[in-house]
């Protein structure tokens, strides 16, 4: 096998059981490190075929110890939302293999199907692709699971949020009390649950006059059931701290006027708004560095932290 980046080697037991996997005559001739993803190791794995040809594949493997707790749970989840999505026209992944407990693998992995494009965190083309994203999640939002899912998980509480230097301490205890509250009631729907520019790929070879198109959306290891104004929100953080916050404020306006519904009452907006917003506040590192690596080299821990705090303090005088 040739590997050019030792970054990129698949360890021997997950390469054995990736070759069972892999159809009669066929092997894997190439592998290369993916980055951007914060809990798992991702390789994107090129097969070469008898007829001389060559196919992709993706492999997931969870190897940090703080998150191997979870790869089981994660894991059936995305294996789940892979399965559900076949031939819904959501453009995700299919799934190859996965090894859910590491019975076969050095840690547990999973294996599916390359997708072509690429992901764009630039401020270049940003109004283009805000409709688009917003038109991939509502038709996301609206698949209809044909099995119960796995209720959503709130990513932080009122006790764990970190407030950042040199914010404004009343405003951030005004949020923080907007979600001591009860979560409001809700009319649940399938989520992705970590719907944001990282996790969408484009095709990088449309030209100027055909326009941006949307050619896969991954990473459904959170995949669950919950209302869409938690989708939204993720979406409209992630859109906050890569572009300033009235992105954030535009991308829940962009999914309503491509036919998504949100919560009725502002106040129920807020919630959702809020509880993700402030969830970010304790991880800054953690969702800073993946972009500096995709090359937003600007987007320093301290930069992001400021602009969480602008989106929050716009969130709070929206009310």
């Amino acid at each position: 096998m040739i590997n050019h980046d030792e970054e990129a080697a698949v360890r021997p037991r997950t390469l054995a059981w990736v070759s069972r996997h892999l159809k009669v005559g066929e092997r894997v001739v190439n592998t290369e490190a993916l980055h951007g993803g914060i809990t798992a190791e991702i390789r994107r794995l090129t097969v070469g075929t008898p007829d001389g040809g060559t196919r992709g594949l993706v492999l997931r493997s969870f190897v940090d110890s703080r998150y191997l707790g979870h790869a089981a749970d994660w894991l059936s989840r995305e294996v789940n939302a892979l399965t559900l999505l076949t031939g819904t026209g959501v453009p995700a992944p299919g799934l190859v293999a996965v090894d859910p407990t590491a019975v076969h693998c050095e840690y547990p992995s999973l294996l599916m199907t390359y997708m072509e494009g690429r992901t764009v965190l630039d401020d270049e083309g940003l109004e283009t692709r805000v409709p688009l994203l917003a038109r991939q999640l509502v038709t996301i939002h609206a698949v209809r699971p044909t099995r119960p899912l796995q209720e959503y998980v709130a990513w932080t509480t009122a006790d764990t949020v970190v407030v950042p230097e040199g914010a404004d301490a009343a405003v951030w205890a005004a949020a923080i009390n907007v979600i001591r509250k009860p979560a409001p009631p809700y009319e649940g729907c399938f989520l992705h649950r970590d719907f944001q520019p990282g996790n969408v790929l484009f095709d990088e070879r449309r030209s100027q006059s055909t326009g941006a198109r949307i050619t896969g959306v991954v990473d459904w290891a959170a995949a669950s059931w919950g209302p869409a104004d938690l989708d939204v929100a993720h979406c409209s953080t992630n859109f906050a701290l890569l572009h300033g916050p009235a992105w954030g404020l535009r991308f829940a306006e962009a999914y309503e006027e491509v036919g998504g519904v949100l919560a009725a009452a502002a106040s129920e907006r807020l919630y959702w708004q809020v509880r993700d917003a402030l969830a970010c506040s304790e991880e800054m590192q953690q969702v800073a560095q993946p972009w500096r690596e995709a090359g937003r080299t600007e987007l320093t821990t301290r930069v992001v932290a400021e602009r969480l705090d602008a989106y929050v303090t716009a969130l709070m005088h929206t009310v």
